[in-house]
């Protein structure tokens, strides 16, 4: 997640931003304007319900924002119980914070955040932290790491999962960088993060662009398990003709089971919620056209890059960009024919083979993920928790759900397991679920409708558990057209055939 403001490309600008009327900067080399305990860049609903979060929690904040409106609107919401001041000058700002500083940027990824960073430097001293809290890519972690090491700075790239509630009352943290610099701010994240338990929502995740890419690959899950449950809906609206206080109560009741998460909470909310103009439910009002800010594009790139499968991932992203294009889809409909897709078998066993369909497809999707983070960790060298990321993921989050309790323990029983589907608790939820995935695929195949998300999650499935695979007739190909050689199953070594006479 990132604030909403969208800072000028240039660190001049920046600067120049501020009201110098009230500039505080003639004053602001005396310790006695030291108030501050962390600083937050970045004042938009965000930004603004952070801050609280953080001075909720009995921390000193202090606020910039080149928006004065934003400024004030913090003002305003802290209503003077909370400790909370602002600044409209930079170079105040950073004088009113405790050496060594640490500053807390939550705005729009990209050139915005080296924006501020650049306006930020000419301030600060060596052993300052500045935290990167927007969704940013993590290779320009990497780089503005390397950069302001050699300053002697340090610097975090630190994703943040829960949406505007979450920042207001507990989201969950993924943070990465220095562990000089993550143990400055731990006390203050440990307090502001969601708890479940007794356990805060944060830890540390690693050097460099840990945080980030952790936070990346949350992302292309969410991705994931909102196009499983969006199929999931079509198939309940177009197959079998359910209207909004039906689906209601179905997706209501799946969150009180195996299913149970945020994402199904806020799935049964929606069908519930009546448009104000029309008294319709609004779901019907919405244009189907999901758009999308790359951080699910971001994992399949990566995905691919460290040849990890996630085919769930891959649809959800394939899926959002067809959706875009309406205008060919809506011809398409006055031109290409189908199956009725008007189910008419046992609804209520249908809707069941559903429920454990979408169980199995979203213990595939997490697994997906896992394994991106695994081979990622080995690649970049972040040495990541994977039971830590679980365990940061169970409150706070968007992906926050039951399974994760499940998954939690499995790495915790098995902190080397290559993939969750062999975990032996999730294994024989697949092995026992995946005749209701079948039935839905199949279903969903014979009337015409589209789950590309539910049928990748059995061909993955299906590909995984294979002994055997036909890449070999892959690799015979290879040869034929460009003697790329292939191995033997009954010797050593590489081999080529002159496959023409």
């Amino acid at each position: 997640m990132r604030g909403t403001d969208r800072l000028p490309m240039g660190a001049d600008a920046w600067q120049e931003s501020g009201r110098k009327e009230k500039s505080m900067a003639d004053t602001a080399d005396t310790k006695e304007n030291e108030v501050g305990d962390i600083g937050l860049i970045g004042l938009g609903v965000m930004g603004r319900n952070f801050a609280i979060n953080m001075a909720d929690h009995g921390f000193a904040v202090v606020g910039y924002d080149r928006d004065a409106e934003k400024t004030d609107q913090l003002e305003k919401e802290r209503s003077g119980k909370h400790a909370i001041c602002t600044s409209d000058d930079p170079a105040a700002f950073c004088q009113m914070l405790r050496r060594p500083r640490a500053i807390m940027i939550l705005v729009p990824a990209g050139d915005p955040v080296d924006a501020v960073i650049q306006a930020l430097e000419p301030h600060l001293e060596p052993g300052d932290l500045i935290i990167d809290s927007g969704n940013s890519h993590f290779t320009d972690t990497d780089r503005r790491s390397a950069r302001l090491e050699e300053k002697g700075l340090h610097f975090m790239g630190m994703g943040i999962s829960g949406g505007e509630s979450g920042a207001r009352h507990g989201p969950s943290l993924m943070p990465g960088g220095t562990e000089a610099g993550y143990e400055r701010v731990r006390p203050i994240l440990t307090a502001a993060a969601a708890h479940v338990g007794e356990m805060p929502c944060v830890a540390y995740m690693g050097p460099r662009s840990a945080g980030h890419y952790v936070k990346m690959v949350h992302n292309g899950i969410e991705y994931g398990l909102m196009q499983l449950i969006a199929e999931t809906y079509d198939l309940m609206k177009r197959a079998l003709g359910m209207r909004p206080d039906h689906l209601h109560s179905v997706y209501r009741r799946w969150n009180r089971g195996a299913l149970g998460g945020y994402l199904m909470e806020i799935t049964a909310a929606i069908f519930q919620h009546r448009d104000d103009a029309t008294g319709r439910p609004l779901i019907d009002l919405i244009l189907d056209e999901a758009t999308q800010k790359g951080t699910g594009e971001w994992t399949v790139a990566d995905a691919l890059k460290q040849q990890v499968p996630t085919p769930t991932i891959d649809a959800a992203v394939m899926m959002r960009h067809l959706s875009g294009d309406d205008q060919q889809r809506r011809a398409a409909a006055n031109r290409f024919q189908g199956p009725n897709p008007h189910f008419t078998g046992d609804r209520e066993a249908f809707i069941a083979h559903l429920e454990k369909a979408l169980h199995a497809a979203f213990i595939m999707t997490y697994a997906q993920g896992m394994a991106l983070l695994r081979k990622a960790s080995q690649t970049y060298g972040y040495r990541l928790d994977l039971e830590t990321v679980a365990r940061v993921w169970t409150g706070g989050c968007i992906i926050r759900a039951a399974l994760l309790e499940d998954i939690q323990a499995a790495f915790r029983d098995d902190p080397d397991l290559a993939n969750l589907m062999t975990a032996p608790a999730l294994g024989r939820t697949l092995q026992t679920h995946q005749v209701a995935l079948r039935a839905v695929v199949g279903t969903a195949a014979g009337l015409g409708l589209a789950v590309p998300g539910l049928m990748a999650a059995l061909s993955y499935w299906d590909a995984y558990r294979s002994g055997w695979l036909p890449a070999n007739l892959v690799m015979a190909q290879r040869d034929y057209f460009g003697s790329h050689t292939y191995r033997r199953i009954d010797a050593q070594g590489t081999f080529h055939t002159q496959w023409e006479a």
